[in-house]
């Protein structure tokens, strides 16, 4: 079932359904997801999720689910990048 999206809020852009890859902040961690189901604008490149979307993301992080995978991600602090 696919989702018909309105034309993108920023831009006006036509948006179309595509799978991506998402990053989730939930309670001070951060989740990636893959093959997420999401409209993104062709031209601006703006993202949108259904509701029903959202919903599955929160119902995986709060059940704990195993992941298909664990990432190492490196945390970098933006004021002392520049002085590096």
């Amino acid at each position: 079932m696919t989702h018909e999206y309105a034309p993108c809020s920023l831009c006006g852009g036509e948006v179309v359904p595509k799978c991506i890859r998402h990053t989730y902040h939930w309670d001070g961690q951060l989740f990636v997801f893959e093959d997420v189901p999401a409209g993104v604008c062709v031209q601006c490149g703006e993202v949108y999720f259904t509701a029903e979307t959202v919903k599955t993301m929160e119902k995986i992080v709060l059940s704990k689910t195993k992941p298909k995978r664990t990432i190492r991600v490196p945390v970098y602090t933006y004021a002392e990048a520049l002085t590096a």
